[in-house]
């Protein structure tokens, strides 16, 4: 008994307390309905529940196709030793964002329907797919750190061979429900405050995808060196940092011009709580980060590069939360706060990918690197294989 209390630290308690909770929250959602655990209701049906676990939880694990495509497309080789635990990141939030919708469908043991009862013209329709498609992508690129835990060697050259169209595969499904989930908003124009209503939503959710890959990168990289006991590749972190000062100069570009066409500079003066959000969220998101990331004394220094991705992590929430709640509560003409089962259920979500991620840090080699590991060869090289196999048949 002593030394089961021995290992009890303060984190391990919280997150015990808030999985306890979570798990009673779960008994109330499914056996008494969605009425029984949330305040959501028919004029405002989507909540925390799609605004975060869903909409930010997709866009948070875009760190995975970002890194992929530099390491594996791009052949930037010096990321690779952040490239299993980012793979791991993106894994979990997207196997984490399928367990959510589970909590927020009416139905969720129907959630099967997708598969077969098809209706390509929704974008929902489209979002599911790829979503289904990408975490099976993900399994897969994950799947030689789990093989190497077994010893085995035959099947992880399998899997090498086939790394290169993996990535590709990745990297195409998440670019398009990564602006698809923009684009699901683009049907309620009379519905979502002006502020963040555009034509130019999925462009929006995929820039600012990228750049909170980048800061999740940086973010993840930081607790795992605390966590583990591990050095912190801080080369590299700085070069991600200044990737970020470039997206994010991209975006506060996009919206500026967006803002200008459609006329909308206005609204910036309105005293209204959907003003005062708008900039908080542009403020610590966009263009704090941005002029920090900017100064090279910071971005190279371990305190300045964390805070600023921190802030960017914080941004890209508040903005996905303010186009689910916050721009839509105006029309419905209701005030939506999540009860605290809603609160418990998302709480739980991220502390079990919490939980998982430490576990795999634990049993598996997820920062071992291996310099000349050939899964890492150009693309050119692997369409140069191609070539030779069709010459030879």
């Amino acid at each position: 008994m002593k030394q089961f209390l021995s290992k009890l630290t303060f984190w391990k308690v919280t997150a015990a307390v808030i999985l306890l909770a979570g798990a009673s929250a779960t008994a109330i959602r499914f056996f008494g309905g969605l009425g029984a655990a949330t305040n959501l209701s028919d004029e405002f049906p989507w909540g925390l529940w799609i605004g975060f676990d869903v909409l930010c939880g997709v866009g948070l694990a875009a760190g995975g196709f970002t890194l992929a495509a530099i390491v594996y497309i791009f052949n930037v080789k010096r990321f690779e030793p952040i490239i299993r635990p980012t793979i791991l990141t993106a894994f979990l939030g997207y196997l984490l964002v399928i367990v959510a919708l589970m909590f927020d469908l009416g139905r969720p043991l129907q959630i099967w329907h997708a598969f077969i009862m098809w209706n390509p013209r929704s974008v929902m329709f489209e979002v599911a797919w790829c979503v289904i498609l990408y975490t099976a992508v993900l399994s897969l690129e994950f799947a030689p750190v789990v093989l190497e835990k077994f010893n085995m060697t035959k099947t992880i050259k399998v899997m090498k061979k086939v790394t290169i169209p993996l990535i590709i595969t990745g990297v195409l499904l998440s670019t398009l429900h990564q602006s698809s989930l923009g684009s699901l908003y683009l049907i309620v124009p009379e519905k979502l405050y002006g502020l963040w209503y555009s034509t130019s939503l999925p462009i929006f959710f995929f820039v600012s995808a990228v750049s909170v890959g980048c800061a999740m990168m940086i973010l993840e990289s930081f607790l795992s060196s605390r966590a583990f006991n591990r050095g912190l590749e801080m080369n590299l972190l700085t070069e991600i940092g200044r990737v970020a000062v470039l997206v994010l100069g991209v975006l506060l570009t996009m919206k500026i011009v967006d803002l200008a066409d459609r006329h909308a500079f206005s609204l910036l003066m309105q005293p209204r709580m959907e003003t005062y959000l708008y900039w908080f969220e542009i403020s610590i998101g966009v263009l704090i980060p941005l002029v920090l990331l900017a100064i090279r004394k910071v971005r190279e220094n371990q305190n300045g590069l964390f805070l600023s991705a921190v802030m960017i992590i914080i941004g890209f929430i508040l903005n996905r939360m303010n186009i689910a709640i916050t721009g839509m509560e105006g029309w419905a003409g209701v005030s939506y706060f999540p009860t605290w089962m809603e609160i418990t259920v998302t709480l739980s979500i991220v502390v079990g990918g919490f939980v998982i991620f430490s576990l795999a840090a634990k049993y598996l080699s997820l920062f071992k690197h291996e310099e000349h590991e050939k899964s890492s060869q150009p693309i050119n090289e692997w369409i140069e294989d191609l070539r030779t196999v069709s010459q030879g048949n």
